[in-house]
Order: C-alpha cells, then sequence, then structure tokens
C-alpha cells in the first residue's frame, strides 16, 4: 500500500483544509479523528468517504476500507500530524457526509416530542455535551441558530461521545425563524432565563421545546418575548448563574419526566 509522505501532496493538503467549517460546509464533508470517535460514527452504520491512517494503523485502514469500498489513504507520521486537530493524534480519522443542517422538523407522532433549542452558543465543549444530553433524554432534534458553533467542529464531535451521529442538528436563521416553524407544528417554546417561573412548578405538557441562550449573554430579549413559557432553574446557593450545558441538562430531566 502506498504510503503519503509529502505534506505537500494535495490529498494531505485536502484532509488538512477539513477542520476550516467553510471548506467542511462546502464539501459536505467533516474529518473525524481518533478511534473512539471514528468506531462511534461507524457503529451507527454511517460510510465513510475516505479511511484515513498513519503507517502504524494501516491494517485498521484497510480493514475499515475493505467493508465499506472507500478509499483508503495512509499517511507517513509527519503527513498525519499535519491533518490532524490534536496535540497527540492517534492515526486513525475518517472523513464523513455532514448531514443536512436545513433538514425540516420531524415530530414522533405520540405527542411527546421534546426539543433543545440553543441560541448562539459558543463553546464546542458546552455544544457537544447538550447534543449528548438530547441523546441521553430522546430528544427528537437539537435546533441551532446560524451562529451558534459548527455541530462538527472537532471539539463538539469528541465531546458529544458518538451522539452527534445520533441526533438531529437543524439549523436555523435566528431563533425568530425557529419558533415560527415550532408554533407551526403546535410546539410550545419555553425560555430559560432568570425571571421566570420555577421550573419545577410550570406543567407545560408535550410537544415542547426548550431555548437555551448564549454562554456570556443568554437569550436576546426579542426571544425570550416570543417564547410561550419563562421559567428558571431555582438555586439555594450564590452561584448567579449556571453553565449552559448543566441548564440544559437540569431542565431536559425535569421535562422528559412528563411522558
Amino acid at each position: 500500500m502506498e504510503v503519503i509522505t509529502s505534506k505537500d501532496n494535495s490529498k494531505v493538503k485536502y484532509l488538512a483544509s477539513l477542520h476550516d467549517s467553510k471548506t467542511s460546509r462546502r464539501e459536505g464533508v467533516v474529518l473525524v479523528e481518533g478511534v473512539r470517535s471514528c468506531e462511534d460514527a461507524l457503529a451507527t452504520g454511517i460510510t465513510p468517504v475516505k479511511v484515513v491512517s498513519d503507517e502504524a494503523h494501516s491494517d485498521w485502514a484497510d480493514k475499515v476500507s475493505s467493508k465499506t469500498s472507500c478509499e483508503c489513504i495512509v499517511l507517513s507520521t509527519a503527513c498525519f500530524k499535519k491533518i490532524s486537530g490534536t496535540m497527540n493524534p492517534q492515526g486513525v480519522a475518517l472523513v464523513v457526509r455532514r448531514s443536512d443542517s436545513s433538514q425540516e422538523l420531524k415530530l414522533r407522532g405520540d405527542n411527546k416530542d421534546i426539543f433543545m433549542c440553543l441560541e448562539d452558543i459558543q463553546d464546542p465543549g458546552n455544544l457537544g455535551t447538550m447534543i449528548r444530553i438530547a441523546d441521553a433524554f430522546d430528544f427528537g432534534a437539537v435546533l441551532v441558530t446560524k451562529n451558534t458553533v459548527d455541530a462538527y467542529n472537532d471539539k463538539v464531535i469528541r465531546s458529544s461521545m458518538g451522539s452527534i451521529w445520533r441526533v438531529p442538528v437543524i439549523e436555523f436563521a435566528d431563533a425568530k425563524q425557529m419558533i415560527q416553524a415550532l408554533h407551526s407544528s403546535k410546539i410550545k417554546v419555553m425560555a430559560a432565563e432568570l425571571h421566570g417561573e420555577d421550573l419545577r412548578s410550570v406543567k407545560p405538557g408535550l410537544p415542547v421545546a426548550y431555548f437555551i441562550g448564549n454562554e456570556g449573554a443568554g437569550l436576546k430579549p426579542e426571544t425570550i418575548e416570543l417564547c410561550d413559557i419563562k421559567v428558571k432553574i431555582d438555586m439555594q446557593g450564590r452561584a448567579e448563574s449556571l453553565n449552559a450545558a448543566s441548564a440544559a441538562s437540569i431542565i431536559g430531566y425535569i421535562l422528559q419526566e412528563l411522558r
């Protein structure tokens, strides 16, 4: 099997370019790195476009590519480091197709839908954790505004622990467009904000969606105004607020108990 040793090779340059969100979106693919992330993707039945490895892991790459009939690319250690987004790459990667982020909202049909809505979330670790929460609580989808960090960011993929391949992530231009889509499907919308009602006293019924805002600024006032219900998480301690992912987890847990 040929081993690519030049960092100027067109395939090396292409793979490295996929770390840029604009390039990844334009190409419609994403580079997935690391044994765990790759195995998580393959376990969901995803067929990779390319399988990539360094010389030490060429057997793994050959095995995966032979099962999927996709292109297999083996790089020297130096070339693999060039395409990697981590300090200590594990030597395995996949190029997989991105899911369509413009897909329509789909309902389960049993009136038990719950959707997590995110406005301008910027931290990849938070977004990955939130997608994992949505997967754990069997939510219908995670809805994000255009200004939210790319769902296929390296760190998002890793922190989602495989959930990114199981939970639809649907992108909207802004929160207003998102709420219009939810209301057209007769879904009530909740806003998490400091001046709302105690979450434990609110019984919104299902289907329902809830909003979590930007880590620093929270939800925009106009977004809060458009929501049907405003809730807060009552806190007895001295912290002014919770991490966005922590808030998403608590609200999500309470809502899934309504099923």
